[in-house]
């Protein structure tokens, strides 16, 4: 745990903390930007919630003097790449991924120095210097389509291994040179478990993300990103639905449904929340109120990576 955070006893935290945060966003002429999984009330605040790509088209469009990003560190060193000239303040500087700590960046260059020739296609979950080596970055939102980009071209995809099979298999493309990562979160589902989950509620529609498991993917109704999964909750007539992501997506979901009746897919240890990312929780409103208050703590990328990780950003969000 970073020294910053051991122990928000020891700061002034105001009582209305969510009218501090507001005064604290008016007067930094900041935006609070915040993925999905979030906690519901970090999410009531921000200004933006969305997905990986969302998040990084609300950045490149971010008219404000301050970004408080409100996700996991890939996220906002995505939008310092886009926004050099702006702080960007996160909540809490150990929320961090499994993909991306997955991939270093001296393992993945010689990962792609064994396959000279070949194209890489980046999935977002991953480091401004794994990023600063890509030729184009995607999200599970898009990452069909920027396969299909490079048709006919051999391609190095990177880090999740799981996206990779579905996009794979989507695309008609088995041959993706693949990094064998996986998301700590999506691969725990357990398709034992859903499968007895389904047998209890057979009316229920099973919403599923690519980055789960085979077996998980072969039970669900519907597969796709987090925006996608929510838009097929809210929309679907079925009344109850399973859903095979983080559970912070609920909270969206039910603002506009409320009657929805929804369950997490389970996961493979039924003892613990294993499928809330440790990650994402450790962005708190306290620790976001601190970090407007302070301007602290700020993500930086070197110039030299950041240069070079913008081509492959900005060239995706233009082929989206």
């Amino acid at each position: 745990m970073s020294e910053r955070h051991t122990d928000l006893t020891q700061q002034a935290i105001p009582t209305d903390i969510e009218a501090a945060i507001r005064e604290l966003k008016e007067e930094r002429r900041a935006i609070i930007l915040a993925h999905f999984y979030q906690e519901s009330e970090v999410q009531d605040i921000a200004d933006f919630v969305g997905d990986s790509l969302a998040l990084a088209q609300a950045a490149q469009n971010a008219d404000c003097d301050v970004i408080a990003f409100c996700g996991v560190h890939f996220m906002a060193e995505t939008a310092k790449i886009l926004n050099p000239d702006k702080p960007v303040v996160v909540p809490d500087m150990d929320a961090g991924c499994s993909l991306a700590d997955g991939c270093p960046a001296d393992e993945f260059r010689d990962f792609v120095d064994q396959h000279p020739g070949a194209k890489v296609l980046t999935y977002i979950n991953a480091s401004a210097e794994v990023k600063a080596m890509s030729d184009l970055i995607c999200t599970s939102a898009n990452a069909v389509k920027m396969v299909n980009h490079f048709k006919g071209e051999d391609i190095i995809f990177a880090p999740d291994r799981h996206l990779a099979r579905f996009v794979g298999k989507e695309a008609n493309r088995s041959d993706l040179i693949v990094w064998q990562g996986a998301c700590v979160v999506h691969e725990l589902f357990s398709a034992k478990g859903l499968a007895k989950l389904r047998i209890q509620h057979p009316d229920a529609e099973v919403l599923a993300h690519p980055e789960c498991d085979q077996a998980v993917l072969d039970q669900a109704d519907f597969i796709a990103s987090t925006t996608g999964i929510i838009k097929r909750a809210v929309e679907t007539p079925e009344r109850v639905s399973i859903i095979a992501t983080e559970d912070g997506v609920f909270h969206s979901i039910l603002k506009q449904v409320p009657g929805k009746v929804l369950y997490q897919a389970p996961g493979m240890d039924e003892s613990c929340a294993c499928n809330q990312c440790p990650y994402m929780r450790l962005n708190t409103l306290e620790k976001l109120y601190l970090a407007l208050r302070d301007l602290s703590p700020q993500v930086e990328v070197k110039e030299p990576i950041r240069a070079k990780a913008l081509v492959p950003i900005e060239r995706m969000l233009s082929l989206s």
